[in-house]
């Protein structure tokens, strides 16, 4: 279904604001501070989950006061659905993870199913740790198992979100508040 842009913009008009640009901020600040502390002596690789993770990392990565490495990495299930199906790995991570730290950036921690691919492949390439950052994690029971955020900015109630990297049909991930869909 192809939206018109009225359509577009009715979606943010008429949502609920759950998370202001200054409460995501902040989030991002004391994450920032967190990972600096944990992350320190350990000289990590950094992936970035493509599309969701750009915005986070591109606030949260310059808050990290240590030395890494940074690349991207794009896996997904939505493939502009509202629901996931099959992993497809449209870049998978590069680069010489063996015995180091790798830190994933993405936006949310859903069902985490993707999440859990992308640890296990970052796992089998040799990582001595891979960490978990995500902005918001979803609070309901349908987690694949296992599945965990090591740091988390924000806790939200289990509804269809955007803003700040998450999308409504591949827009508004450019909003830095986080916005629930009306009625969704």
């Amino acid at each position: 279904m192809t939206l018109e842009l009225p359509q577009i913009e009715s979606i943010l008009e008429n949502a609920d604001c759950l998370h202001s640009e200054a409460e995501v901020l902040a989030a991002i600040e004391r994450m920032g501070a967190e990972m600096t502390e944990k992350l320190r002596h350990t000289n990590p690789i950094v992936y970035t989950v493509l599309n969701g993770g750009m915005i986070l990392a591109g606030q949260l990565l310059p808050k990290l006061r240590l030395p890494l490495q940074m690349s991207y990495l794009h896996a997904t299930r939505y493939r502009m659905e509202t629901s996931g199906g099959q992993i497809e790995w449209k870049v998978p991570p590069r680069g010489d993870m063996r015995g180091r730290t790798v830190l994933i950036i993405d936006d949310i921690l859903d069902e985490g199913h993707t999440l859990a691919a992308i640890v296990e492949h970052c796992q089998a390439q040799g990582a001595e740790e891979v960490l978990v950052a995500v902005l918001i994690d979803k609070l309901h029971n349908r987690k694949a198992p296992g599945i965990k955020a090591d740091f988390v900015g924000l806790e939200v109630e289990d509804r269809f979100l955007f803003g700040c990297g998450m999308d409504y049909q591949d827009y508004w991930r450019n909003t830095l508040a986080i916005y629930a869909v009306k009625g969704l």
